[in-house]
């Protein structure tokens, strides 16, 4: 069973509120971790979910903008005090080991694990993380400091076997994993049997975008194209679009307009500015331009599939 989701654990900008925790998202994509962004709660919220923070390993800071990373200090030392041994890494399009290290300086902390700092490019999209499932790139946004979103995306999946016609050709178990990666099976009488014959098509693969604080930037457009699932902030609505100009946020059309314009099969829209206690104002405005849109509610886990 195959898994791709995204829960929120906070949606709030500047300034949080009795509800809406400061910005963080849990990326699960078939069980590896990936944490986006930690600001103030993060861990609160993810103890509540019931998840092992030693499973984190990957670690992506947006910007250095205290919303999205106050929570980091206290979340390192909580996988400090559990006992972690495992490196930790941390992506960023600043320097976050300068902040960390005065931290640990001042509390004259020696950290019993490892972590491994990566700068971020938040000029140009390139590859920060990749494995043998997915490919992590940067997205270069427009903010008042470098700032930077993540486009996920998972590799091609190996096709799966059919155990019926596994046994009615007799295929012996060494030659499974090259039947996976599309090879044809040729058995010791000479016999060839073409691969469709064994597998079926492979599982579908998703992509996921986080596109943080950032003015209405069109060249992001080419990068996350066709994405399953994008996350766009909205910190304001259109009413307010001078402030949104101002504090190079966007408002939820602009983040609608840039969901359409990309081809994203599936909207969600964050990053609330708190004199909207009413989110239905923030969600209507992106449903009038691009339909299949939801609020990044916090709890909200987001499946990403085939029906987007």
């Amino acid at each position: 069973m195959t898994k791709f989701s995204v829960l929120i654990l906070g949606n709030a900008s500047a300034a949080p509120t009795l509800t809406r925790n400061h910005t963080s998202q849990l990326i699960n994509i078939n069980e590896q971790y990936y944490l986006m962004d930690c600001g103030e709660g993060t861990q609160l919220k993810l103890r509540e979910h019931k998840i092992k923070l030693q499973r984190i390993n990957h670690i992506f800071i947006s910007h250095l903008h205290g919303d999205h990373y106050l929570g980091l200090i206290g979340l390192i030392q909580t996988m400090h005090l559990m006992g972690r041994a495992t490196d930790l890494t941390i992506y960023c399009p600043s320097n976050i080991k300068e902040i960390v290290d005065v931290h640990l300086k001042a509390s004259e902390s020696q950290l019993k694990y490892t972590i491994i700092y990566k700068m971020v490019n938040s000029k140009d999209s390139e590859v920060v993380f990749e494995d043998n499932k997915v490919i992590v790139s940067s997205i270069p946004l427009k903010h008042k400091i470098p700032c930077s979103g993540y486009l996920f995306t998972e590799k091609p999946k190996p096709r799966r076997i059919n155990p019926k016609a596994i046994q009615e050709y007799k295929v012996p178990k060494h030659c499974i994993n090259r039947l996976k990666i599309g090879e044809d099976y040729t058995s010791l009488e000479g016999e060839t049997v073409k691969n469709t014959k064994l597998t079926m098509d492979s599982l579908p693969s998703f992509s996921y975008a986080f596109c943080s604080d950032t003015k209405y930037f069109e060249k992001i457009v080419p990068i996350i194209n066709g994405v399953d699932l994008l996350y766009h902030e909205a910190t304001f609505i259109e009413e307010h679009a001078d402030r949104a100009k101002k504090t190079l946020h966007s408002t939820a059309k602009q983040a609608a307009e840039i969901a359409l314009k990309s081809k994203a099969k599936k909207l969600i829209i964050g990053h609330f500015s708190n004199r909207y206690p009413d989110l239905n104002v923030l969600l209507n405005e992106a449903k009038s331009v691009f339909k299949n849109t939801e609020l990044a509610v916090q709890g909200n886990e987001f499946e990403v599939s085939n029906s987007q």
